[in-house]
């Protein structure tokens, strides 16, 4: 269609922090588009140098309020790496589970409260609380439980507190974890209903190949632990992450953009040249074999497989993901009940750190709700934190989305302006960005 359009969207609703999208369309093409971060810059890798070991993961679980476990575990597993320690395969359990508590919490809370009133074709979940209250109490009992499941492993959800160099500070009641267990198994009629609301649903048919960057771990689904996989078929160890991700920054936005780094010169590079996407949908479609049986089952009834290339079924990869963390959060509930819980110490500085004269880098992975996460610390030999990087999901996802914007407003430029602006805020919606986190673009020195 020759059209001329011009779509300012000042701050997309519905998304955590501020961003803007700015399209300029002349006789049916795109002359620009933008893509704008305009929160203000948050500089936390400069406020934890100088700042003891043991202080930093409290200080980095407060990039954000909705992804403080994935932040502090990512926090915590590079400060574990750069000082030589090793924890319990009890601790590691603990984390885990109050892992999968985020994760639920992250997706339910964007599933039903961010993304249901575009179903609905309403401004926000309020008119909803009247109108579909039954599916409004059913996102708000699930996210309940999510919570609990941190509150009981970290000692609370927003900056956990139990969570410590070393182990975990704090042990559960086995009173605790078998009343949450009882609790994780009734929310499956909660997440059932939740499936059969979202089967609904139409999805907008917009496909694009893309590259998807995730962990990858044999024989498990990996959240917390694992290598860095593409399913362009090749993957690097965490500490290698620089030899594939490269960040830019673009004069628009306050956030960085990354893109990979093909690992030959003779790699064939798609039409994305280096964007590529992370998430629910990234993680699925790379370790679909690993999911569990509930969550394989809840992916073919939304039509998910592991070629999927609609980043609109990023809400359904979400659904699938809360199916499969439930399932293994009781997995693991077993696992440390059989096993008997143990008050353990939290695990010292091991002697290679000791060793290292000017101390050593550490580099902590993880997988948080929006996609993979990076740490990245320098620590003196005094425990001292003297340099730190951190690359942020949304950050990661910025690129791809103005791929994705830029192939698919040409696609809907017949509909009315209101409908196209509804259109984009839905696609930028459905990679579910949280900007606040994704500001970090100056690098501070103090002198």
């Amino acid at each position: 269609m020759h059209k001329d359009i011009k779509i300012n969207i000042h701050h997309i609703t519905r998304v955590e922090g501020h961003g803007n999208v700015v399209i300029d369309i002349k006789k049916g093409i795109i002359k620009e588009l933008r893509l704008e971060i305009v929160e203000s810059p948050r500089f936390y890798e400069a406020m934890i140098r100088g700042r003891k070991y043991d202080e930093a993961q409290h200080i980095m679980s407060r990039i954000c309020g909705i992804c403080a476990v994935s932040h502090t575990s990512a926090s915590l597993k590079a400060i574990e790496d750069a000082m030589g320690i090793t924890i319990s395969r009890q601790a590691t359990l603990l984390r885990k589970l109050a892992f999968h508590g985020e994760m639920i919490q992250s997706h339910i809370l964007h599933l039903y409260f961010l993304v249901l009133p575009d179903f609905f074709k309403v401004g926000s979940v309020v008119p909803l609380t009247k109108t579909h209250s039954d599916a409004v109490n059913r996102g708000l009992r699930l996210k309940k439980l999510a919570n609990e499941i941190c509150e009981i492993v970290a000692g609370r959800h927003i900056h956990p507190i139990s969570l410590f160099p070393g182990g975990v500070a704090h042990l559960p009641k086995v009173s605790d974890l078998k009343t949450l267990k009882k609790k994780l198994e009734d929310s499956f009629e909660d997440l059932e209903a939740t499936l059969e609301l979202f089967k609904t649903f139409k999805t907008p048919e917009y496909f694009k190949e893309r590259e998807y960057l995730c962990l990858k771990e044999n024989g498990e689904y990996a959240l917390y632990s694992g290598d860095i996989a593409s399913n362009l078929k090749y993957s690097a160890k965490p500490k290698d992450y620089r030899k594939l991700i490269k960040e830019s920054i673009v004069p628009y936005s306050t956030a960085k953009q990354a893109k990979t780094i093909p690992p030959s010169p003779l790699f064939q590079r798609g039409e994305n040249k280096g964007g590529y996407m992370v998430g629910a949908l990234a993680r699925v479609c790379n370790n679909f074999k690993q999911l569990s049986p509930r969550a394989k089952k809840a992916a073919k009834e939304l039509g998910l497989t592991p070629l999927s290339s609609n980043p609109f079924t990023n809400n359904a990869a979400q659904l699938v993901e809360s199916f499969h963390c439930t399932e293994d959060a009781i997995k693991i509930i077993d696992k440390l009940l059989s096993n008997g819980l143990k008050r353990e110490e939290l695990t010292p500085p091991g002697p290679l750190f000791k060793k290292k004269r000017g101390g050593s880098i550490g580099v902590g992975i993880v997988e948080a709700p929006r996609g993979i996460l990076f740490h990245e610390y320098t620590i003196n030999r005094d425990g001292i934190v003297t340099d730190a990087n951190c690359i942020i999901p949304t950050a990661q996802n910025l690129r791809m989305m103005e791929e994705d914007l830029r192939g698919f407003v040409p696609t809907i430029l017949n509909k009315p302006k209101d409908e196209i602006v509804r259109n984009i805020e839905t696609l930028v919606r459905a990679y579910d960005p949280c900007i606040s986190c994704s500001t970090h673009i100056m690098d501070v020195k103090f002198v």
